[in-house]
């Protein structure tokens, strides 16, 4: 949405196309008068879908075709023969260890309707070119976000604090006077989320007033509900569900955690750096490359709860460490990690795929 809003409009010429349905940014994008096309996709192989997508294309016949994730990737250079002048950019998100054996053929095959690869961190890079994705076209633009707006856990930075954090302990019926941990995703496997139930257990024997808050939902939500009564931590865990308040809700915490065995590029651990809050991460390449351990937040091994537990004892026995810590941790977001940097770069990546036609006024 930020990349497809923010493009200078003089210079580019922007639609984006949804396979399925046009979802929570349909009307960002009406407002930004940024033309949406819905293919209507309504099965995972849907080869009418595929053929209104040819069409579409071949009316449109756009310089350039860029697809986000795994069935716009495989749909939009299927469809390319439809548009043979048109040159495909395909972005990477993540580590994709789930893929199946078929998917992964898929993704070899279409290499060579490929003209560039993108991926959000130097781990998806590697990952995709073990896969079979030549080097010499994959480049890595980290994902972006923007600060501007982004409440910033710090009561002497920002007065709006206390409130926030009234709010959303009243919100969770949490005492007022709870540490917060929070953790922001989908609840899959690949978040190792046990290992957070486990560690909310461990840091309740040392500080009493600790809760985790877990935002978001998934396929593992009753099976750790009853993990967490297993556990014997039910009362000090509250499962949020989806929220549109995150910012607020981070402003309002302690402590960010997040376990994943793998990841892309964490969003989620981006918005709670930018927010100024202290982390505790699992120790894997992607995490790595946000974090730098003891300076913008710390890094644990992965699966080691008890070791979550530990290093936010650290955190909260030394405010003025935990403070240094999201200070360090926001001022990276915005020097290195903002939403005009990824805006930025990917204009000058669209400007080296496309030479600009002057007779249509500029590519898109």
């Amino acid at each position: 949405m930020a990349l497809a809003c923010g493009l200078p409009p003089q210079e580019f010429q922007v639609e984006v196309i949804a396979l399925t349905r046009g979802g929570p940014l349909e009307t960002s994008l009406v407002e930004h008068d940024i033309p949406l096309t819905i293919i209507g996709k309504r099965h995972r192989i849907d080869l009418a879908a595929l053929g209104r997508l040819k069409r579409h294309l071949d009316e449109i016949r756009p310089d350039l075709l860029h697809t986000w994730l795994f069935a716009a990737n495989a749909y939009g250079r299927l469809a390319r023969r439809a548009s043979p002048s048109t040159r495909v950019i395909v972005s990477e998100r993540c580590v994709d260890t789930w893929k199946s054996r078929w998917q992964l053929w898929l993704d070899r095959h279409l290499v060579d309707r490929t003209d560039q690869f993108l991926a959000n961190s130097q781990s998806v890079a590697e990952f995709y070119q073990s896969a079979g994705v030549p080097a010499e076209r994959m480049e890595v633009i980290p994902n972006g976000i923007n600060t501007n707006d982004v409440p910033v856990a710090d009561p002497k930075t920002d007065p709006r604090i206390a409130e926030h954090r009234h709010r959303v302990r009243n919100a969770f019926d949490l005492p007022v006077d709870s540490t917060l941990v929070t953790c922001v995703g989908r609840l899959a496997p690949q978040k190792r989320l046990d290992d957070l139930l486990w560690a909310i257990e461990l840091l309740g024997h040392h500080t009493p007033t600790a809760h985790l808050l877990i935002v978001g939902d998934g396929p593992e939500r009753t099976r750790l509900e009853q993990v967490a009564e297993q556990v014997g931590c039910r009362q000090r865990v509250r499962f949020a569900g989806h929220r549109d308040d995150v910012p607020d809700i981070w402003a309002a915490s302690d402590v960010a955690w997040l376990a994943s065995d793998f990841e892309g590029q964490s969003n989620s651990l981006m918005e709670a750096m930018a927010a100024g809050l202290p982390v505790v991460v699992s120790d894997i390449s992607p995490n790595a490359e946000l974090v730098t351990d003891g300076v913008t937040g710390s890094l644990v091994p992965v699966g080691d709860a008890a070791a979550f537990a530990r290093c936010t004892v650290g955190l909260l026995e030394s405010p003025e460490l935990a403070r240094h810590q999201g200070q360090a941790a926001r001022q990276r977001m915005i020097d290195e990690f903002s939403d005009r940097s990824a805006i930025d770069a990917h204009a000058r990546l669209y400007r080296r795929m496309v030479r600009p036609n002057p007779a249509a006024g500029g590519s898109s």
